[in-house]
């Protein structure tokens, strides 16, 4: 939970439309309260972050409490993206995970080394997609205690 009791938004970045789609299913089927938000690539995901361009009207709003990163998205890839979270000491806290179709040792590695919190393979089936979220919820939302929200600036 955020501040006031309100929940925490997950913020998803991936650049494939069906994904996007049946992760909102996925995330309502799991019955998480969490608002989803959506950008569709890395320069996407830092303009939401940094409150920049059609994000300008969520400065003052708190980050997300979580990012669910894709790798393989066009204009910034998700390792650019989360090397630059991670280089920010105002974005570092927020965790990330890797949620995307690789599952080579060099995507695994560098993602971690680059800082993610988790790294998850996409499921194949809806179903077990709606497993990983609802692990995610519970994992992110009720057993770890992240630190308070902080409010975007532009």
């Amino acid at each position: 939970m955020g501040k006031l009791g309100k929940p925490l938004t997950i913020l998803m970045a991936d650049d494939d439309e069906d994904d996007r789609l049946l992760t909102e299913e996925a995330l309502e089927e799991s019955r998480l309260v969490n608002e989803l938000h959506f950008v569709e690539d890395g320069e996407q995901l830092m303009d939401y972050l940094y409150r920049r361009g059609k994000y300008e009207h969520l400065a003052g709003e708190p980050l997300p409490g979580l990012i669910l990163l894709d790798l393989n998205m066009p204009r910034k890839d998700g390792h650019e993206a989360l090397e630059e979270i991670k280089a920010d000491a105002r974005l570092r806290p927020i965790p990330v995970v890797v949620l995307t179709t690789s599952k080579g040792e060099e995507d695994i590695y560098r993602s971690y080394d680059l800082g993610a919190s988790s790294y998850i393979a996409k499921p194949v089936t809806f179903a077990a997609l709606v497993d990983v979220i609802q692990a995610i919820g519970k994992y992110w939302f009720e057993l770890v205690e992240l630190p308070p929200a902080k409010l975007g600036r532009s």
